[in-house]
């Protein structure tokens, strides 16, 4: 039995092997072996958006042509740690470090050949690219990198909002230019969502990543093990033939008669008639307890009772409002266009932002009232209730997603701003009038959709009363 299962195990580690092999046609990094699906949906970034933009660069071609050289450098770095994290256990954080410093090297590359070339004709060009290509960090960010990658994002669009507007007229080049090159990071968030959710991926299997290691080919999963032996009988002689089998048997035929060996137990050696023995022997077993959820309620209502210590602070380019509760004058004086502002889980508090930013987003916030002077990206409000939202000055697009309960105060100078809204409620618009007096105006939750034989057509719906 014993070489049976040897046998069995040889021929599985073989089959194992033979997989690898005839997969190797993927193109792994490390030499051999089937490269990981989210590694091959990288590759199809790369050859896509990334080579489009390559090949627009390379028709602009000067400081444009040299900056996506260096793009392409930091994308094919990036690529070459997902191979690592596809083969490999998650390090220790200062391995990790070391892991990442190939990317972050690339990404300072970027941002100071544009403060190198501050005279460039092209300078736009230059900045959109500097000041989004820190969305490559999204492997150190846990456990939202999707966002992040957003907010890199929409810091660039200040700067390629100056490229449509220099060459809308122009040249369609630089057009398809700031398309191909947004695209990048459109789909590279569709990416993180959807392979790395909560933050980059490592293997369960495999060694430890190293920094001075090579990535290990990806030989698939493990072949499994040997089947279990033989369970052997709880029997003292440990005699495994059938004359026990039949022993058993044909003691379970005498009926009633099986009974008659047993021994008579007295009262007064009962636990459950003699408290004193229960005394004596401690607490009598009684079987497994049945199933509770008492102990998980307790564990949820302290988890949910910890409160995490407020935030107010810049981090980089980002001022982080994270964890007020009850705090009227939260003031952002400070402020820089390149800035954007993230409000987080803010709940009972007011917050002023002054001068002008690139964007601000509030997240999982309850009756929170913001005042700010002037954005030029986008407000973004996700998942809040009972939210007010005043402008000062302009503000091009306003969103509201899976939000209940939003009131807008519009300014004079911001009247012409586009409000998108989703899967949201009790959403209403304060216009100012000439008296000063604001006139509010609720945005339409309810439509109707009908078939006019070749489209679609969807129309609001007048709720009378």
């Amino acid at each position: 039995m014993a070489e049976l299962a040897s046998l069995v195990q040889r021929l599985e580690v073989a089959v194992g092997r033979l997989e690898a092999v005839s997969g190797d046609g993927g193109g792994s990094a490390g030499g051999s072996g089937v490269v990981a699906a989210y590694v091959e949906a990288y590759d199809a970034i790369i050859t896509g958006s990334v080579g489009q933009y390559m090949t627009l660069s390379q028709q602009i071609g000067g400081d444009v042509q040299k900056h996506a050289d260096m793009m392409k450098q930091a994308f094919s770095c990036q690529r070459q740690l997902l191979v690592t994290s596809s083969c490999s256990q998650k390090p220790s954080d200062a391995s990790l470090t070391a892991l990442l410093a190939p990317v972050s090297k690339v990404i300072q590359q970027v941002q100071t050949f544009r403060e190198q070339n501050r005279s460039s004709p092209l300078f736009n060009h230059l900045s959109a690219v500097s000041e989004s290509v820190p969305a490559l960090g999204w492997v150190a960010m846990a456990p939202k990198p999707g966002p992040y990658v957003k907010e890199m994002q929409d810091a660039a669009q200040f700067y390629t909002n100056r490229v449509l507007k220099d060459y809308k007229e122009k040249d369609q080049k630089h057009v398809d230019w700031v398309k191909a090159y947004l695209s990048i990071w459109t789909e590279l968030q569709n990416y993180v969502k959807q392979h790395h959710t909560t933050g980059l991926a490592w293997s369960k299997t495999g060694p430890v990543a190293s920094a001075s290691a090579a990535p290990p080919p990806c030989a698939g999963p493990p072949p499994p093990g040997p089947p279990p032996p033989p369970m052997a009988s709880s029997g003292g002689s440990g005699d495994q033939g059938p004359d026990n089998r039949n022993a058993l048997f044909a003691s379970l035929n005498k009926g009633a008669d099986v009974t008659k060996g047993l021994k008579h137990v007295p009262k007064d050696q009962m636990t459950h008639k003699n408290p004193n023995l229960r005394t004596q022997t401690g607490p009598v077993r009684t079987g497994p307890k049945p199933f509770t959820t008492s102990k998980p309620a307790v564990t949820a209502a302290a988890a949910s009772s910890r409160k995490l210590p407020p935030v107010l602070e810049l981090d980089g380019k980002k001022w982080k409002v994270e964890n007020q509760e009850g705090v009227q004058g939260l003031v952002i004086s400070d402020t820089e266009l390149k800035q954007v502002v993230y409000a987080f889980k803010c709940n009972n508090s007011t917050l002023q932002i002054k001068g002008k930013i690139n964007s601000i987003t509030l997240d999982n916030c309850k009756k929170l009232g913001l005042v700010f002077d002037d954005v030029v990206g986008i407000i973004e409000v996700i998942n809040c209730r009972d939210v007010k939202v005043q402008v000062l000055g302009k503000v091009p697009t306003i969103s509201i997603n899976k939000t209940d309960g939003c009131h807008v105060y519009l300014s004079k100078d911001s009247l012409e701003c586009e409000i998108v809204s989703a899967k949201s409620s009790e959403m209403n618009v304060l216009v100012p009038g000439k008296d000063g007096d604001y006139t509010e105006i609720p945005v339409p939750e309810q439509f109707k959709t009908v078939w006019d034989g070749k489209k679609l057509v969807t129309t609001c719906t007048e709720i009378a009363g």
